[in-house]
């Protein structure tokens, strides 16, 4: 295990109908309330938070709209609302991508410059207001991370941002409040939070991580049973407490803590897919997790590959490269059976773009420093997308 540094300071306040305290939390007033279309006007959360607000006496504005995959254009309106304003906090009631715009919308409220300019690495997040969550959805972690990803419509970069500041101060998390998300936004969920784990588990240079390898195998566990379940019964408060808990550990800084460098080659390219296409982002991930891991074998990188396939399915084969194969097929009959697409072409897109994806691809690798992954090793992947 590698040295680390763990810090998260986000108090998590879990449990059924814990949404209607909200307004306990929250210090500062007024307060911006961001949320997506009008699904928690119809399911009753909205209802709830806006009760709990007035309660507590929270004065708040509130702006909805939000687009599952984020964008620039929102941001700039709710931060010249904000500024407009005088708001103190903001509060995000939804899932990543509600949770995502919060924090970039908290970060550029204290800034007099462009907000995309902290993605692009011209200026660092130093200051923000205070971020508040009332989950809605289970998938990104965004709820008790750091980070935050939006699409610049003008530049179709979907790039990221991170900082100690955006920390959300504190997250309600109701699985009550996942009853009504869609069969479809629930497979998504479930593979974004799987490749959360993913990422880290197959990326590692650490050689010894057995506490962290066990956490994520259980994990996964805990996703693929729970999706199961969910899918059959919707309200199963059990499951969603499961899923929810699952996904929000998948991404909160405990399972890389000790594997030393690692990187998102598969949200690299997934990225792109929803910069370009506005592709769910689970759906984006559950196609180039596939094409990545036969990559890998190709490339004689199976051995972590077929730990898994023994660990989650149960396969035994002696032979490693074998078994690594047998678990990608296990993986993507699982994406298959939750209703996520697991070749491009089950998305419309055509074999033809591969060039347009890469080239779009190599600047977020560039970013990132994933210096493996030119325009060519992201074409091959793509190529092994549509197989």
């Amino acid at each position: 295990m590698d040295h680390f540094i763990f810090y998260n300071p986000t108090k998590i306040v879990f449990g059924k109908n814990e949404t209607e305290n909200i307004g306990n939390y929250i210090e500062e007033s007024p307060c911006l309330m961001l949320y997506g279309k009008e699904s928690i006007k119809k399911n009753g959360i909205y209802d709830k938070v806006v009760s709990s607000l007035q309660k507590h006496g929270i004065r708040f504005i509130e702006k909805g709209g939000v687009k599952s995959n984020p964008v620039m254009s929102f941001v700039y309106d709710a931060v010249a609302l904000a500024k407009r304003e005088g708001i103190k906090s903001i509060l995000a009631v939804g899932g990543g991508s509600v949770i995502d715009t919060a924090k970039t919308v908290a970060a550029g409220v204290m800034y007099d410059g462009d907000t995309w300019d902290f993605f692009i690495n011209k200026a660092r997040i130093e200051k923000a207001l205070p971020i508040y969550t009332v989950l809605t959805l289970s998938a990104t972690a965004s709820e008790m991370n750091s980070g935050a990803v939006i699409t610049n419509e003008k530049t179709l970069q979907k790039f990221n941002i991170n900082a100690s500041v955006l920390f959300p101060k504190v997250s309600v998390l109701d699985p009550v409040n996942t009853y009504t998300v869609s069969n479809s936004y629930t497979a998504y969920g479930c593979v974004d939070a799987m490749v959360h784990l993913f990422e880290g588990y197959f990326t590692q240079s650490a050689a010894n991580t057995p506490i962290q390898d066990s956490f994520v195998e259980a994990l996964v566990t805990v996703l693929i049973k729970s999706t199961k379940n969910i899918l059959i019964k919707p309200d199963d408060y059990e499951s969603r407490a499961d899923f929810m808990w699952a996904a929000t550990l998948a991404l909160n800084g405990l399972t890389t803590a000790g594997i030393g460098a690692y990187g998102f080659p598969n949200h690299m390219i997934g990225h792109s897919l929803s910069a370009l296409y506005d592709t769910p982002h689970g759906a984006s991930l559950s196609i180039v997790l596939i094409g990545w891991l036969k990559y890998q074998i190709q490339q004689d990188n199976y051995r972590k590959i077929a730990q898994l396939g023994r660990a989650i399915f149960g396969l035994s084969d002696k032979d490693l490269k074998k078994t690594a194969m047998d678990a990608v097929n296990s993986l993507e009959a699982f994406f298959s059976s939750i209703g996520s697409p697991v070749r491009l072409k089950q998305i419309n897109i055509p074999e033809s773009d591969i060039d347009r994806i890469a080239s779009n691809a190599v600047m977020l690798a560039q970013k990132w420093q994933l210096h493996a992954y030119t325009t060519d090793v992201i074409k091959k992947i793509l190529r092994l997308c549509y197989e």
